[in-house]
């Protein structure tokens, strides 16, 4: 009974958790890439407008009000946009890397070399991520010095996060390198 019930939840091969997962992460990598795309956009276009309204004509006429704020507040606008999209772009290179390593769960191969240093992008991403929030609180604090905001906190859960992906990673290279070492002795 309990061999049936594991056959069922396997974690590796086709059909398995992982590749239940793997497609998980391609739907979010694909909402990823939309997500920059817009946002991307739409920073370009609050800087176009910004400094230039005559771009759309129309928008003077309808809501004047909306035309002056924009221009008074689309440079601030677009770097907010910029940050988002800078952060979802990492997070894109997150779930990128995480589709690679299950890609190699999916077909049975754990310890592919490859997935030490996909687990140490990953690490490294969540650590830029990380700091990005600080300088991003930064920047905007100087920039909005009177603007009251609240001070950003250390995260540990991002830091013990960090240190759990590196971790991960060695214990990747560690079982990458028993497998070389099982495939010479056979």
């Amino acid at each position: 009974m309990l061999g049936g019930r594991y056959d069922m939840m396997r974690a590796l091969g086709p059909g398995s958790v992982s590749s239940f997962l793997k497609i998980i992460l391609d739907v979010v990598f694909a909402a990823l890439w939309i997500g920059v795309v817009v946002l991307s956009v739409l920073t370009l276009a609050a800087l176009l407008l910004s400094y230039n309204p005559d771009i759309m004509p129309g928008l003077r006429d309808t809501n004047p009000g909306a035309l002056s704020e924009l221009i008074r507040n689309g440079p601030s606008m677009a770097g907010g946009l910029l940050g988002a999209a800078l952060y979802l772009a990492g997070v894109l290179v997150i779930v990128a890397a995480l589709r690679r390593i299950f890609t190699t769960l999916t077909a049975g191969d754990p310890f592919h070399p490859d997935n030490v240093a996909r687990l140490r992008l990953i690490g490294l991403m969540l650590a830029g991520l990380e700091l990005g929030r600080y300088a991003f609180w930064a920047v905007s604090a100087w920039l909005f010095s009177g603007v009251n905001k609240v001070e950003p906190d250390m995260s540990l859960t991002a830091w013990f996060s960090v240190l759990v992906v590196f971790v991960l990673a060695e214990v990747f290279r560690e079982g990458a390198r028993l497998r070389r070492e099982a495939e010479l002795t056979i």
